[in-house]
């Protein structure tokens, strides 16, 4: 049998435990400070094995000790519980054909899509003698199946001070996912879909509406939804694995159709949720009105345990798309490329404006615009709108190929057009978002921070890349019903910035390479967009004065709801409101909060 890449904890017949109160911090020192950390494996207040078979039980056996989805390339994996043998050949091939496919990585317990964050200590190799340790991973993952799941599990890291990861997809550029030496909770098995076409909650909303579980996917929840009679279509990412209930609607959300109904967090109706404190709430516009506010777009992790979401749901149109390709079969002058990129961007306001969206990717001589959307227009209005940029490239002498076609509903443009990403990547992510007036004032500046992000320094020179998103979150939410930054509402061009990092990247690399994307690359960014702003799923955590950067305005009143329902600290997601005295010390390892 081909090795599972985790095992089930041994199981006992306990009835679960009774706790009285939380185990204290750990007091510990680094760098002449001092703090109080989370509970590990090698600490004294470490649940005992009874403990952890007692969790098992209460879990119906859904407790399983977490090995890294590289594992069965290695003759064993070293983890904080000891050493397992875990090289199997038929496994490992799988793996290592595996390891770009989202799909797969999503369905292991706790993998992370993009594995920065997870240490890249145990990835697929032919040579099966290589070191596999845990990384970064939590060591423990319960795979939930059910509510009671889920809260006895965070009952069960609260009270004995375990570091606790919500695992949904693992679709997460910036460590969310993972965390040395946590308790993992995956919510992925909450499928349900249940559509209604006429909303019964409270508010003036009527219309359709869709409930979804933690674990539902973009590409599964549209697929559903455009087999309704008659089909309809819910706002959620581009990304087909991207879990909607989960950190997508917390941190906001974008996707095609931001630029007629605004952000995903916009469209929620209402939420069940599992709270620090193990209760189960629902919050909407009239119960628990102050956590609803705050789970539409606040931070992903932040506030409570989201176990299902209410979506608006909306008519099908037709759609048109649009593609843009210019690169080295077109053209080696790089001045020449960068006048296309120019002239591309120096439209992008009037295309928001015309409630188009697109996406495209840039880096050294490729700039890749695939697609760009116009729900509810032909190819010959799209194309329309888009001509003034045409004219312009032609103008200039810039070579480029296009194409058009025109589809039925958005959900066959969606399936057609819009192309899959990959898992395995280690790369640090940062971002940020241009408004019109930065656009409009600006535009030369923005593309000289595009080539800084694409060479940032000599010895980095095209080893980074950037991926846009043009859409206006305000054309038709002009005012914020979320928690989200007030500033998307004047949007133009969200832009998400990344750095590679090499395999096996020294710590001094790593925070070389940290500097260059904090300082250098999103530092252009910032400074030829004074007006924008970033966003918490596709952004950077350790750039300043993050607060202000992700919520702008909101944040105070975001910090204070926090504090209400989530006062010890239970979720930890980074540079999310109230986590300014926490740090993960000691090279990534523990997460603890400053004391002194």
């Amino acid at each position: 049998m081909a090795w599972c890449f985790f095992l089930v904890v041994n199981l006992s017949v306990f009835i679960s435990s009774v706790f009285s109160s939380p185990t204290p911090l750990v007091e510990r020192t680094w760098k002449g400070m001092k703090y109080g950390c989370k509970c590990y494996s090698d600490d004294e207040c470490w649940p005992n094995d009874n403990s952890w078979n007692e969790l098992n039980s209460t879990v119906n056996g859904n407790l399983l000790v977490h090995i890294p989805p590289g594992a069965s390339c290695h003759n064993k994996f070293d983890g904080p519980l000891g050493a397992v043998s875990t090289y199997d050949a038929a496994a490992c091939a799988e793996a290592t054909n595996k390891w770009s496919d989202e799909s797969w990585t999503v369905d292991k317990p706790a993998a992370g899509l993009w594995t920065y964050f997870t240490n890249d200590t145990c990835r697929p190799t032919t040579n099966p003698a290589a070191p596999c340790t845990l990384g970064y991973y939590g060591v423990y993952v319960i795979r939930a199946q059910s509510r009671k799941h889920i809260k006895a599990g965070v009952d069960f890291a609260r009270e004995n001070n375990l570091r606790l990861i919500i695992r949904n997809t693992g679709h997460d550029f910036i460590g969310r996912s993972t965390g040395w030496g946590a308790l993992v909770i995956n919510t992925h098995n909450f499928q349900d879909i249940e559509f209604t076409t006429e909303y019964d909650g409270p508010g003036d909303y009527k219309g359709g509406a869709v409930t979804l579980g933690a674990g539902v996917q973009g590409r599964t929840l549209l697929t559903q939804a455009h087999a309704q009679k008659p089909p309809v279509t819910v706002l959620t990412g581009e990304c087909p694995t991207v879990g909607v209930a989960g950190g997508l609607v917390q941190g906001g959300g974008h996707g095609p159709l931001t630029p007629l109904h605004g952000l995903v967090a916009d469209t929620a109706l209402s939420f069940d949720v599992l709270t620090a404190d193990g209760e189960y709430l629902t919050a909407n516009s009239e119960e628990n009105p102050d956590l609803f506010w705050a789970l539409k777009g606040g931070g992903p992790s932040a506030f409570a345990v989201v176990l299902s979401v209410t979506l608006k749901t909306f008519p099908e149109q037709k759609t048109a798309g649009v593609f843009i390709n210019i690169n080295s079969t077109h053209t080696n002058d790089t001045d020449l490329f960068w006048e296309g990129v120019r002239s591309f961007h120096k439209y992008s306001n009037e295309i928001v404006a015309a409630g188009i969206y697109a996406y495209f990717e840039l880096m050294s001589l490729r700039l890749h615009v695939k697609p760009i959307v116009g729900v509810g227009k032909t190819a010959a209005e799209l194309e329309a709108i888009l001509q003034p940029v045409f004219d312009e490239f032609k103008a200039k002498g810039i070579p480029y190929d296009t194409g058009s076609k025109e589809f039925d509903t958005l959900f066959d443009l969606y399936i057609d057009l819009f192309e899959d990403e990959t898992a395995g990547t280690s790369a640090l992510t940062g971002g940020w978002m241009f408004t019109h007036q930065d656009v409009e004032e600006n535009n030369d500046e923005i593309i000289e921070a595009f080539k800084t992000v694409t060479s940032p320094r000599d010895d980095l020179k095209e080893q980074g890349f950037l991926i846009g998103h043009l859409w206006d979150a305000g054309l038709n939410v002009p005012v914020s019903n979320s928690a989200t930054n007030p500033r998307f509402r004047n949007s133009t061009n969200f832009a998400i910035v990344a750095l590679p990092v090499p395999f096996g990247a020294t710590w001094d690399q790593k925070e070389d390479l940290q500097n260059v994307l904090t300082n250098i690359q999103d530092a252009a960014m910032r400074k030829a967009g004074p007006n924008g702003c970033a966003y918490v799923n596709e952004g950077d955590p350790y750039q300043p004065d993050w607060q202000d950067r992700f919520w702008g305005s909101e944040y105070p009143k975001l910090l204070e709801i926090r504090k209400k329902w989530d006062p010890q600290g239970v979720f930890y997601a980074v540079s999310t409101p109230g986590t300014e005295d926490w740090e993960v010390i000691e090279y990534g390892t523990r997460l603890c909060r400053r004391t002194e």
